[in-house]
């Protein structure tokens, strides 16, 4: 390899490798909340989706409610303004808790994935999640525990 070639390559890799940093450092961290845990179920903010962008708002594509009360947490995905999925992050195998990772639910434990409306997409899973009635009202997210949508 030529020295010049060596350089121009050298640079360009360095150049990649900082705007590749910049924008992995840019995302946004998994939210975790608890709700306001009522006799029925969770209420929550449709603001909790908000996230502060230079030159506007944006919104994450889902958040994770955690609640003493709760055995496991629950992935509410946001889909728009007025659509939602609440899944139970209890996998549907042998019930280790599963991670969220962009419109993925995945067990740690053997491989299982499903997507954000809670259908399995990999198993050795063969049931779909657990998933609860989401209705708004105004400004407020209510998922009904009482009963699986």
């Amino acid at each position: 390899m030529h020295r010049r070639d060596f350089i121009k390559n050298g640079c360009a890799a360095c150049l990649s490798f900082t705007v590749s940093s910049a924008l992995l450092s840019s995302c946004v961290a998994t939210k975790y909340i608890s709700g306001d845990l009522g006799k029925d179920g969770l209420t929550i903010s449709k603001d909790e989706f908000k996230v502060a962008q230079k030159g506007g708002t944006a919104y994450s594509s889902f958040i994770i409610i955690r609640n003493d009360a709760l055995q496991y947490p629950i992935c509410l995905y946001r889909f728009n303004d007025g659509e939602y999925s609440a899944l139970w992050m209890k996998c549907s195998h042998q019930g280790a808790e599963l991670q969220a990772s962009g419109d993925v639910l995945q067990c740690p434990a053997h491989g299982s994935e499903f997507n954000n409306k809670g259908v399995v997409t990999n198993g050795p899973a063969g049931t779909n999640l657990r998933t609860f009635p989401v209705t708004i009202n105004n400004n407020e997210i209510f998922i009904d525990l009482r009963k699986q949508s």
